[in-house]
């Protein structure tokens, strides 16, 4: 990619701002990214809107971030969209965070997922945009591959195992077909710290803290394997590429990288490096195998994942999964001895 200074973006003597919509913005990643933003000085740098599906948007995110626009957008069909355009702009970045993510909802409802997960909508809205340049930086999945070997790699063959897996197989072919200028992000499991406006749902890393911590013995899967990524070191994948894409001149993207962390663990090592950390007793941990518990959707043995080329292409130095661990616990005391 051909590179333009900095300098280049100013008009007079103000720096040129860099449009940015989340697709998805109220979810966890999308949260973390609408902080990263704002942080730094990024609101010099960058318009950002977001979009939502669940209305109404949380008070607390809200307040967090009362310079972002909020748009309701509806995945399936498309509704919402055009008013980004009217009132927002041409975003120069989408970063597409939205998904039905849960395997098993996903398998019980494979019509929602396959129209909320393969982004039809977003690619046609892109479409209509002026000179099609506006990069889109799409999450995926490690769900695409199918679990037979360790550290896959990004050329490997994409055979998805269920429904949530086949529905990002599918969105990662449409983009490739409809979009010209595309990062594609096959994430692993994405652990941190809570995020602005607190989620519902369980995160992995604070729920296995606090079941360790109530001193009862829990079953964890010995035989699953998956490369979990500090959600800190996503946010320096996407705003690396984010940064990459506004310095060059030729507007030229198509990148598929996988998105892990540098450890390949299972749900035993991961409760252990908890334990470690959190200071509990490792013997609560019990070793079952994934194939003694009928979750409702068959779940992919082994899809580590080979991060060679994210590190390479990026020149990111990845969060170990024990210091990452770390880091989201210290984050936790730091914000419950808040006053």
């Amino acid at each position: 990619m051909k590179k333009t200074s900095e300098s280049d973006r100013k008009i007079g003597d103000t720096m040129e701002k860099t449009k940015v919509v989340i697709v998805g913005g109220t979810g966890y990643l999308g949260q973390h990214l609408l902080q990263a933003l704002a942080s730094n000085n990024g609101g010099d740098r960058y318009d950002v809107a977001f979009t939502h599906h669940s209305s109404p948007v949380p008070r607390l995110l809200l307040d967090a971030f009362p310079h972002f626009p909020a748009f309701p957008v509806d995945l399936k069909s498309g509704l919402g969209f055009h008013s980004i355009s009217q009132h927002f702009g041409q975003p120069d970045v989408v970063v597409n965070c939205a998904a039905l993510s849960v395997p098993r909802t996903c398998e019980q409802d494979p019509v929602s997922a396959m129209s909320i997960n393969v982004p039809h909508s977003l690619v046609n809205w892109l479409s209509t945009l002026a000179s099609n340049k506006t990069l889109l930086i799409h999450l995926s999945t490690d769900q695409v591959y199918e679990g037979v070997k360790s550290f896959y790699k990004e050329e490997d063959e994409t055979v998805a195992v269920n429904v949530y897996g086949k529905s990002k197989v599918a969105a990662e072919l449409i983009i490739k077909d409809k979009h010209q200028n595309f990062a594609i992000l096959r994430s692993s499991i994405i652990f941190g710290p809570q995020t602005v406006s607190p989620l519902p749902k369980n995160l992995p890393i604070q729920w296995m803290d606090s079941v360790l911590q109530k001193g009862d013995a829990v079953e964890f899967f010995h035989d699953e394997y998956r490369c979990p990524i500090y959600v800190k070191d996503l946010l320096a994948v996407i705003m690396k590429l984010i940064n990459t894409w506004v310095a060059s001149d030729d507007k030229q993207m198509r990148l598929v990288l996988n998105a892990g962390g540098p450890d390949r663990l299972s749900r035993v090592q991961m409760a252990e490096a908890v334990a470690e950390v959190g200071g509990h007793d490792l013997s609560l941990i019990k070793h079952v195998s994934a194939s003694s518990v009928d979750r409702g959707v068959v779940s992919p043995a082994d899809i580590s994942m080979d991060i060679t080329k994210l590190i390479q292409t990026l020149e990111i130095s990845p969060t170990s999964f024990k210091d990452g661990v770390r880091l989201t616990l210290q984050s936790q005391s730091q914000s419950h001895s808040l006053p």
